[in-house]
C-alpha cells in the first residue's frame, strides 16, 4: 500500500489539485518523509512474516532466536537511516522489555536450550550456567523407562500372556550382558552424561523439525525428551482457540502415537 502511494504520489497530487474539496489531502513533504521511513523500517519484515505465516506451529523456542535476528540483521540500524526510521526499528525491538522479568526469561531460555537447532546459542553467557543447572535439576525429576530394559526373560514371558514363547539363543545373554557391562551409572552421572552429550552433539539444521528430532532421539536423551515435550508445547499466542488446536494437532509429534485433528475435536 505504501509502495503504491509513493509510486503514484505525483499522479495522486495532480488528481487532487483539480478538486478544491480534496486538495487538502495532497501529501506534504513531511507526509512523504513519514511514509518513506515506515517503508524502510517495515520492508525487511515482509519476507520474514511470509515465512512465519507458512509455519504449521510456532512455539516459544522461536522467541530468543527471532529477537536476535531482528537486532543483528532484519531491524539493525543503518548509517543512512533517518531518526524516524531508527525510532520505528527500536520500538519494535524494544518489545523485548515486555518479557524482561526473570521467570519469563528463564522460560524462554529453557525452551531455546531444548531446541536442538539452537541449544545454548541464543542464551547469554551469564545465564548459560544457571540454565544448565536448571536443566539438571528438572532432569532429576523425570522418570525414565531404562529400568525395564533388563527385565528377566521369564518375567517378560509371563507378562506377554499365557502362551509361552520359545526362547531364542539371545535371550540367555540379556541379564548376563547387563552384568558384564559393569554397575549402572548413578543418577547424577547419567544425567550429566546425557546433558553433556546433547549439548556437544552439534546443532540440527535450522530447517529441520525439532519435534521430529526429539521423537527420533528419545532413546538417546530420555529425560531431556520429556523436558522438550514440556517446554516446546508452549505456543506463542494467547488465543485460546489456537492454543487448543496447537496442543492437539502438533504436540503428538513428540510422542510415539499421532492423533489427527479430527480425533481431537478440532477442525479447519
Amino acid at each position: 500500500m505504501i509502495d503504491r502511494v509513493l509510486e503514484l504520489q505525483k499522479a495522486i497530487a495532480q488528481v487532487f489539485s483539480n478538486d478544491r474539496k480534496v486538495r487538502h489531502l495532497i501529501l506534504s513533504w513531511q507526509d512523504i518523509d513519514v511514509l518513506v521511513a515506515i517503508k524502510k523500517s517495515l520492508s525487511p519484515l515482509v519476507e520474514f512474516t511470509d515465512a512465519l505465516s507458512g509455519e504449521k506451529y510456532v512455539s516459544v523456542y522461536f522467541f530468543k532466536p527471532t529477537l536476535h535476528l531482528f537486532i543483528s540483521s532484519i531491524l539493525s540500524v543503518q548509517e543512512d537511516d533517518t531518526d524516524l526510521t531508527k525510532s520505528i526499528k527500536m520500538k519494535i525491538v524494544d518489545l523485548n522489555d515486555k518479557y524482561n522479568d526473570t521467570a519469563t526469561q528463564e522460560l524462554l531460555d529453557m525452551a531455546s536450550a531444548l531446541d536442538p537447532r539452537f541449544t545454548l546459542q541464543y542464551i547469554s553467557e551469564d545465564n548459560r550456567g544457571s540454565i544448565q543447572d536448571r536443566l539438571t535439576t528438572e532432569m532429576k525429576m523425570e522418570k525414565t523407562p531404562l529400568e525395564t530394559a533388563v527385565m528377566p526373560a521369564d518375567d517378560m514371558d509371563d507378562a506377554a500372556g499365557p502362551k509361552k514363547k520359545k526362547k531364542g539363543l539371545g535371550s540367555f545373554f540379556k541379564v548376563t550382558v547387563g552384568n558384564a557391562a559393569g554397575p549402572a551409572l548413578q543418577q547424577d552421572q547419567a544425567i550429566a552424561l546425557e546433558l553433556q552429550s546433547y549439548l556437544q552433539a552439534g546443532t540440527l539444521d535450522t530447517e529441520q523439525d525439532p519435534l521430529d528430532w526429539w521423537r527420533e532421539s528419545r532413546a538417546l536423551y530420555p529425560r531431556l525428551s520429556n523436558l522438550a515435550r514440556k517446554y516446546l508445547c508452549i505456543p506463542t499466542t494467547s488465543s485460546q482457540g489456537l492454543q487448543h488446536r496447537w496442543k492437539y494437532c502438533h504436540l503428538p509429534a513428540l510422542i510415539s502415537e499421532t492423533r489427527p485433528c479430527k480425533q481431537a475435536g478440532v477442525s479447519g
